[in-house]
């Protein structure tokens, strides 16, 4: 007669849950800041600097002019400064929401390097001045040059966007600011309900007047 073991017979341990890759959200998360932060001062930085430079014809001699990067087009800085905006709302927001303003983050650096490689050969600026400075509408710029300072800050409009499509592909897996602020669902322990102070207790009277409550009110 044979016997029926009653020992359990093992089953196969079930796969643990694959943890999210912590790491290569740190590091994306590290790396969208740092590329948003840089770009938008290397912006900031070279759109205040020349970016052309020539001579305008007075008399019987020549004015040497100079045009930064605000005269020649404003876009650039006001878009970094959109994009810097845009960096930090990406941590305030979430789902959807994060999307659309890495879009804009992206967007952003965008703008910037196309509009600082279109002012990079722009001469309108330094034009102006001339009509200005010699009170003639119809003077223009002799000996016209331009730095490199357009091509530095269209670099730094590629940084941002970098940043901007580092936001579109890891930013889900960056944390929310407000999070931490949010409720959980738990239920929160009630207090207490406070007993009346005893009258026969002075301390527990005077303890209750601190709080601004009443030691004569009926509970």
């Amino acid at each position: 007669m044979g016997y029926v073991s009653a020992v359990p017979v093992p089953q196969p341990r079930a796969q643990a849950a694959t943890a999210p890759d912590t790491t290569g959200s740190r590091r994306s998360l590290a790396a969208g800041l740092l590329l948003g932060a840089v770009g938008a001062t290397v912006v900031l930085l070279a759109s205040g600097q020349t970016w052309a430079e020539g001579k305008a014809a007075v008399g019987g001699g020549s004015l040497p002019l100079t045009a930064d990067g605000q005269d020649v087009t404003g876009l650039p800085a006001a878009l970094a400064i959109v994009g810097l905006a845009a960096l930090v709302a990406v941590f305030a927001v979430r789902s959807a929401g994060r999307l659309l303003v890495a879009g804009l983050l992206a967007l952003s650096g965008l703008g910037v390097g196309a509009s600082a490689y279109l002012g990079a050969s722009d001469s309108a600026a330094l034009d102006e001045k001339a009509a200005q400075t010699t009170g003639d509408a119809s003077a223009t710029i002799d000996a016209l040059s331009h730095t490199a300072w357009p091509y530095i800050t269209a670099a730094g409009g590629l940084l941002i966007l970098l940043a901007g499509l580092l936001a579109l592909r890891y930013g889900k897996l960056w944390p929310t600011m407000s999070g931490r602020y949010e409720r959980d669902g738990t239920p929160r322990p009630r207090r207490a309900p406070r007993t009346a102070p005893d009258p026969d207790r002075p301390e527990d009277l005077w303890k209750a007047l601190d709080r601004g409550e009443d030691p004569t009110r009926e509970v």
